[in-house]
């Protein structure tokens, strides 16, 4: 599989720290409705948080971190008892609520009441190994195309809110993420986001073993694990790679490092321009700086979702920002070599790839530095991606390479 070669002090790195950042995660419930291969949560019914241990974990975000947004997850939030309390609740807050589900659970009665209760955005997570059932068993990435476009849809009838996507990445799927990237830019004017997560799991051919407390730890007990020998290590420029294959002018403009390695690219992240017909070019690092830095000066937070309103205006954005950066004057140009081009309304879209742990092979393990997906856990800010470890071993597991 091969990598594309990135310099990561061509990008900007995003400034978000552990309290200052532009996500925070929040999980009231950890029962699901489906059975994603790879989830990093498990399954519990009957796990509802009430309303007041929900509110008081919004608390401790505000206590400790500045943040745009609050990720509502799960589990699948939607199947939480109080849901639309909980995005008015985040929204009288002043911070922007977006629920990240599988969408398995919404209609259009719950999207307006969601809506008429202040939710920013959804994050729908669409992949082919979810266990989906009736229509969508067994299909591929591509036909799942027509799911997508079925939530997206739903968003832009009700007007103005986000709407995102996420797959995982796996050996056998990553083929598919061109495919993806392309129809999100036929589909430019109701989709805002993209987000392509690699695959991580324990596995039996992994030369560590595992310790919690100082005590020798079972990776079979580990809930994240597969009996089988998998490709866990696909990094963000494997998935970058692939999609130049396609696109070759695809370019990222920021990043997230690692904690154990700095020129890592825990998060990547490509703001590209354009309108339905043609992507006019990809924008750069410092339009991606002016970007946070201006937010920030303005709003006292990093940026995170932009609504379709902030997105619909990439010819203004072009106008009045192409001194600044390199990618916004090639963009401009391109809008501008087609007078039918400049009257038409061009749409910005974010394409990012998420890289999760990364295991040394001294053990040490590199997780996102300035992670935005941090949730609570007894009080304290912990990795939502490895909240099942402090929950099942009291302690985040250390990996020591076996002798």
């Amino acid at each position: 599989m091969d990598a594309a070669k990135v310099d990561h002090n061509e990008l900007y790195r995003l400034p978000w720290t552990l309290p200052d950042n532009a996500i925070s995660w929040l999980e009231p419930t950890a029962q699901c409705n489906l059975a994603c291969d790879g989830c990093y949560r498990d399954n519990e019914k009957d796990s509802h948080k009430t309303f007041e241990e929900v509110k008081h974990d919004l608390d401790i975000f505000q206590k400790y971190r500045k943040t745009d947004c609050i990720s509502i997850a799960g589990g699948d939030p939607l199947l939480y008892p109080n849901i639309i309390e909980l995005v008015a609740e985040i929204k009288f807050r002043r911070i922007k609520p977006i629920i990240n589900t599988n969408g398995f659970a919404l209609t259009m009665d719950l999207l307006r009441e969601l809506k008429e209760a202040g939710v920013y955005g959804f994050t729908f997570h669409v992949d082919s190994k979810q266990g989906r059932t009736s229509e969508w068993k067994g299909k591929n990435e591509i036909e799942l195309n027509e799911l997508r476009y079925q939530y997206a849809s739903m968003l832009a009838e009700v007007g103005n809110i986000s709407c995102s996507f996420n797959s995982t990445v796996y050996e056998d799927t990553i083929e598919y993420v061109p495919d993806l990237v392309e129809w999100a830019a036929k589909n430019i004017d109701i989709v805002q986001t993209m987000v392509f997560i690699a695959f991580r799991h324990v596995v039996p051919q992994m030369p560590y073993d595992w310790y919690a407390n100082g005590d020798k730890v079972d990776w079979q007990t580990i809930m994240y694990h597969s009996e089988s020998e998998r490709k866990i290590d696909i990094l963000s420029t494997h998935v970058l790679a692939e999609v130049k294959k396609r696109f070759p002018e695809f370019t990222p403009a920021a990043y997230l490092n690692g904690t154990e390695k700095a020129d890592s690219f825990k998060w990547m992240l490509s703001q590209r321009v354009g309108s339905k017909e043609k992507i006019y070019g990809y924008l750069g690092a410092k339009f991606m700086e002016l970007i946070m830095a201006g937010h920030h000066f303005l709003n006292g937070t990093y940026l995170s979702y932009a609504s379709p309103a902030t997105t619909r205006m990439g010819r203004t954005s072009l106008l009045t920002l192409w001194p600044f950066d390199k990618g916004v004057r090639k963009a401009l140009g391109r809008m501008l070599a087609n007078p039918l081009r400049f009257l038409r309304r061009a749409h910005m879209q974010t394409i990012l790839f998420i890289q999760p742990v990364d295991f040394m092979q001294d053990g040490r393990q590199s997780m996102c530095d300035g992670c935005p997906d941090m949730t609570v856990y007894n009080n304290e800010l912990v990795w939502s991606c490895r909240m099942e470890e402090p929950k099942q071993f009291g302690t985040f597991l250390r990996s020591v390479p076996k002798n």
